[in-house]
């Protein structure tokens, strides 16, 4: 939508409110529009699926008519729709479907539940799970199979890390799959070894596919239930929106089928993933920037540059200090990378490159750079890196200069800053770890996610990690590197305004403003203002998306 275009509707709502009531009224409640100045209001209107007014109370209830609905908040606080701006959808619906492993503290803990889930399994039927993590347990050393072969010899048996960027196999599945003492690491992989040369069962990054392909695909009826139990999750959570990082056009076909049925609530921002061969398919239709009325926009690619720092697979410029054997792994070669990149950006796609060591960070922003020397008109695709994790120093100000968003997720540092300094050293770590305030000090837009179901899909705990830089016991008591917490009011924006620029999308959404898409959240407390801990206990009490309210919580 343009500006002349956007300033006309508004005109034309506002003219119109004389004559015709709007269809829902909200009011006694506290609102933060997030919009330029961070105004606060009372009540606000709602005609179709489209923001009307707001206001004061009595402003706002003078607008009322016969049929309109209107609803006493009781003070409760109002916010935008919130957006999440690095998620996998399905991923987060197949999680909801296999063993759930995060928060096990034991490997023998995670074997047990494999051993619940095998005694009503079929016979040779894959065992799946998620969300391990050997750095919670208190052998930090990667596991072996052989605890997982004896606990279910005869189904094949594969377990993600929770970063997605390792996992674990039994004997049966790497039987099936064929991986050998004589199997070499592919490019962009690694096969963890026990003494000798034998798989020890851990695959890192692009090794994972060597067990992972063997898994039979999942039925189309199956992808449905996945994307609609996400959709039930984001409606719980009031998440109006998710930047869905990396999928396919079977997907992208099913979220369409969902949309025409009246099914799929949350609008998706979609970022497809695959080979360049494959991704031409789409560049020569072209981006799809409104599909379902707002509901579905498929305009950026997703490309992996490396892998993650807690399987050691991201690329950094120096060796790990914790393993001094390696330096991590480019999961994509660099040609590759830059060559979908300037594809994307012919074709107008934004390109969003997942780079979490400083090598990656370097060589990411380093192909933004050059393929907007070479493709007039890329700079304003607003090209997005995906993380940002470890930063060399010298790369922070390339963020403003080259227009590169800088998409990360809070919740990453508080999860990971209980290992972080012995994986890459204090010194790496305090000059360009999860860097908020240094980059938004340097004039980059953040916008914020959560990478579920690496992390749990709960806003407020992004939120709490951003405002705190602690766990959710409140440790460290001073917070972890606490001169680059945000502001409240920075990362309600994070959440909202900025994931909305970053997706395109600020013309229509991230802000409760006249003529928006009336997608805002009601809250139980308001945490803008209460104490920090108070926010992790915040629910969710009504979730509205285009004007119909999608989740109302029990009373």
């Amino acid at each position: 939508m343009t500006a002349r275009l956007f300033a006309a509707l508004v005109a034309a709502l506002s003219l119109g409110q004389a004559a015709a009531a709007p269809d829902l009224i909200l009011h006694h409640a506290r609102i933060y529009t997030v919009d330029a100045n961070r105004s606060t209001a009372e009540a606000i209107a709602i005609s179709g699926d489209r923001i009307a007014r707001v206001g004061r109370n009595a402003e706002i209830l003078a607008l009322r008519g016969s049929a309109t609905r209107v609803i006493d908040l009781a003070g409760a606080t109002i916010v935008p729709g919130l957006q999440d701006a690095h998620g996998h959808f399905t991923g987060l619906g197949a999680s909801m479907q296999s063993i759930d492993l995060r928060g096990t503290t034991s490997y023998e803990q995670v074997v047990g539940l494999v051993r619940q889930r095998v005694a009503r399994a079929r016979a040779g039927e894959w065992i799946v799970g998620r969300g391990w993590d050997q750095n919670d347990w208190p052998d930090k050393q990667w596991p072996t199979h052989d605890l997982l072969s004896a606990a279910a010899p005869d189904n094949p048996v594969y377990l993600t890390r929770v970063d997605g960027h390792a996992g674990l196999a039994n004997r049966r599945a790497m039987e099936l799959a064929g991986v050998t003492e004589a199997t070499a690491d592919p490019a962009g992989g690694r096969l963890i070894r026990e003494k000798g040369s034998q798989p020890s069962g851990v695959l890192i990054d692009t090794a994972q596919a060597l067990v992972s392909s063997k898994i039979p695909a999942v039925s189309t009826e199956q992808l449905e239930n996945q994307i609609w139990l996400a959709d039930l999750e984001m409606r719980r959570l009031g998440v109006t929106m998710v930047h869905d990082a990396g999928t396919d056009s079977r997907t992208v076909d099913a979220y369409k089928r969902l949309i025409d049925a009246g099914r799929l609530k949350t609008r998706l921002y979609v970022m497809l993933r695959g080979p360049l061969a494959t991704l031409q398919q789409a560049f020569e239709k072209g981006p799809i920037a409104d599909y379902g009325n707002h509901r579905l926009a498929v305009r950026a690619i997703k490309v992996v540059a490396d892998g993650a720092l807690g399987s050691r697979g991201a690329a950094m410029l120096e060796p790990y200090s914790d393993e001094p054997g390696t330096t991590g792994l480019l999961t994509t070669p660099p040609d590759e990378v830059y060559a979908q990149t300037l594809a994307a950006s012919k074709a107008g796609f934004q390109t969003a490159i997942h780079a979490i060591g400083d090598r990656a960070n370097r060589l990411v922003m380093d192909i933004f750079e050059r393929v907007q020397r070479e493709v007039p008109g890329a700079r304003a695709l607003r090209m997005r890196n995906e993380h940002a994790q470890i930063l060399d120093r010298t790369e922070i100000p390339r963020f403003a200069s080259l227009n590169v968003i800088a998409s990360m997720q809070p919740a990453h540092a508080t999860s990971d800053m209980p290992w972080v300094p012995a994986r890459i050293g204090r010194e790496r770590m305090e000059e360009g770890a999860y860097v908020w305030r240094t980059l938004m000090t340097a004039g980059a837009t953040i916008a914020s996610g959560s990478d579920f179901p690496v992390e749990l899909p709960n806003p407020m705990l992004g939120f709490y990690a951003a405002i705190t830089r602690q766990d959710p016991a409140g440790q460290p008591r001073s917070g972890w590197m606490p001169a680059e917490r945000m502001s409240r009011d920075e990362a309600l924006a994070s959440f909202t305004r900025n994931a909305a620029f970053a997706a395109h999308a600020e013309t229509r959404l991230g802000t409760l403003e006249v003529g928006k898409l009336a997608d805002l959240v009601v809250l139980s407390k308001d945490i803008m203002r209460v104490a920090p801990r108070e926010i992790l206990t915040t629910t969710v009490r009504m979730t509205i998306v285009g004007g119909e309210m999608v989740y109302i919580s029990a009373p």
